[in-house]
């Protein structure tokens, strides 16, 4: 409890409240599509290939929009461009209730969800802002604990769309976007990190390999997380002939489970390293992904292995961050934008992949085998990567540095970006 305590005044917790808040009404929009998939593939007859791009349009969409979102909030602060982009959901929600009736504006629909996607960077940046590097872990998850808006959509969309129809939830939708940006308006405060780099600067962790690195990682857990958790319905609902409104319910299982454990992960890498958390996701994640494709006959069995592996995934996610604010401490929010949104595109290849396997072979365990097969991938580059890491800008496992120059500075006087500093 002390120790709570002493995180909750090291910091500014209304912006990190606000944050949070930001977060999961954004991502809950941006999910709104897949939580309604089983009402729009009947309406318009998809088969399995389409309901998998419908799905992922969404998820390509947000991908595409956090970095340059990132890159603007760094000109006219984090909290501005919350504001900007809370009003331009609106706006697309408002699209979406009056004029969605076709196939083709469905998609247009998708990437106009998209602009919700786009929080990421910021939303985390915003929250963490006011916190020292020891709690920026922590920070940053429950910051990203806003993506336990996939839970709203899951849990409200379909019986809103039982009962008014799945084009008034885009409606009900925009009306609900009014709270966040008013706790944003009145209760963050803009943080004294601001990063006023030339755009030269932001882009610069697109050239680096350990930027790659971890964006290659986060396809794995946020692509998982985000992929997944779109899928879901449209996989309860055609794999075990549940109610559409079952579908959500048992999806909404296992996105709680990723949520909530999110925080965790960003807790437990604060004490032992993102480096050892994320090496104990990935084999994890990998195990139950086959073990889901396996299960494919029991619906109770299923949920709970989905469970255990949006656990994994989202401690995954917490585990990350917690490495991002160190080896880019001076430009943390456009790390963090570029890494989400390479991330965020590898959660397209879920739906895609599961429609795809469904539609050429008759059964989704396919689906499953690849992600498994790219997160064993992704370990193994990890295992590789982390030798490097731990000489650099972190302690063995993955921690923070007592004292550390930033490691996204240049070599001056023969420092060494992220050793120790002599006390």
């Amino acid at each position: 409890m002390s120790n709570l305590k002493t995180f909750a005044n090291s910091g500014h917790w209304p912006t990190l409240f606000a944050s949070f808040l930001y977060f999961d009404f954004t991502f809950a929009i941006w999910v709104l599509n897949g939580a309604m998939a089983p009402f729009i593939s009947e309406t318009f007859a998809l088969d399995a290939a389409q309901k998998g791009f419908m799905v992922s349009v969404p998820i390509i969409a947000g991908a595409l929009m956090r970095f340059p979102l990132g890159v603007l909030s760094q000109y006219i602060g984090r909290k501005n461009a919350a504001m900007v982009e809370m009003g331009l959901i609106i706006v697309a929600l408002l699209y979406g209730w009056k004029f969605v009736d076709s196939h083709n504006s469905v998609l247009a629909m998708g990437v106009l969800l998209g602009i919700a996607g786009g929080s990421f960077g910021v939303a985390l940046s915003l929250g963490s802002g006011w916190y020292p590097p020891k709690y920026k872990g922590l920070a940053m998850g429950i910051a990203g604990a806003g993506n336990s808006g996939t839970v709203l959509a899951v849990l409200f969309a379909p019986p809103l769309a039982m009962k008014y129809g799945w084009t008034a939830v885009y409606g009900l939708a925009a009306a609900t976007m009014v709270l966040p940006m008013i706790v944003m308006w009145f209760a963050a405060k803009e943080p004294p990190d601001r990063e006023h780099q030339t755009l030269r600067e932001h882009v610069a962790c697109l050239f680096e390999k350990d930027g790659w690195a971890f964006s290659l990682i986060y396809i794995i857990t946020f692509g998982g997380f985000i992929g997944l958790a779109s899928f879901l319905p449209s996989y309860f609902y055609d794999q075990f002939k549940v109610t559409k409104v079952e579908a959500g319910q048992l999806t909404m299982l296992a996105t709680l489970m990723g949520s909530a454990v999110r925080v965790v992960g960003g807790y437990v890498s604060d004490r032992i390293g993102g480096i050892a958390t994320l090496s104990g996701v990935l084999m994890l994640v990998i195990v139950t992904l086959v073990l889901c494709g396996m299960a494919g006959q029991s619906v109770a069995i299923t949920t709970l292995l989905f469970m255990v592996c949006f656990a994994a995934l989202g401690a995954g996610n917490g585990a990350l961050f917690q490495l991002v604010p160190l080896r880019w401490p001076l430009t943390t929010a456009v790390a963090g934008s570029m890494i989400g949104e390479i991330g965020a595109l590898g959660g397209g290849f879920i739906p895609n992949a599961m429609g795809q396997s469904k539609q050429l072979t008759g059964s989704y365990f396919w689906g499953f085998v690849a992600f498994a097969v790219l997160a064993a991938g992704m370990l193994v580059m990890l295992r590789v990567v982390q030798i490097r890491w731990t000489r650099t800008w972190a302690e063995k496992g993955g921690r923070a540095l007592p004292q550390t120059a930033p490691a996204d500075t240049p070599d001056y006087g023969g420092l060494r970006a992220g050793k120790v500093l002599p006390r």
